[in-house]
């Protein structure tokens, strides 16, 4: 067990360098909830809500509001849903769970990742490009609990970070998608 905990933390920090040089949301290639691997170069032109989630928090039923937000402004916006267990070990779920779990309590249909670290020594390179801002431009806020939001324009820029708080229909994103 400690040698494959050693395996997987070389190959963090291998990951980790091999992005540390990216400037750039589209560089990303991130593997999805079914395997698959998700180039972000894919979304340029798009503006992007990127969330980190669980499906065991006070928070969870965001992801009702998440899949409206899809549904109303999926022309103009893409939804990234992150699950993530580093907050109380609110997302204890395989890959499979929180994939029928989301489609039988919210009907996400939404993109969904593979589960991650979002914070700590093992942050995913994504999201130490989004909390990093010497990588990003300005912010250097990681997520604090599950839900927290980061905004990226149609260019790739990162323009907001919200905290877990701010509902996905709150004024403040859907004034994003539609300016």
């Amino acid at each position: 067990m400690k040698e494959k905990r050693k395996m997987v933390n070389t190959f963090f920090t291998l990951i980790t360098m091999l992005f540390a040089a990216s400037t750039s949301i589209y560089d990303f290639k991130v593997e999805a909830i079914d395997g698959t691997i998700v180039n972000f170069s894919q979304f340029k032109g798009k503006k992007l809500l990127i969330v980190n989630t669980a499906s065991k928090c006070g928070y969870t039923p965001q992801y009702e509001d998440l899949q409206k937000l899809h549904e109303l402004y999926g022309d103009k916006l893409t939804i990234l849903g992150f699950p993530s267990n580093n907050f109380l070990g609110q997302e204890p779920g395989t890959n499979l769970e929180i994939v029928e779990f989301c489609k039988a309590n919210y009907g996400v249909t939404f993109q969904l990742f593979s589960k991650i670290d979002v914070k700590g020594k093992n942050q995913h390179p994504l999201y130490a490009w989004l909390s990093d801002k010497n990588k990003n431009g300005w912010n250097d806020k990681a997520p604090s609990w599950n839900f927290c939001k980061y905004l990226i324009d149609e260019n790739g820029k990162l323009m907001h970070f919200y905290k877990a708080g701010v509902k996905p229909m709150d004024p403040k994103i859907t004034d994003f998608i539609n300016g």
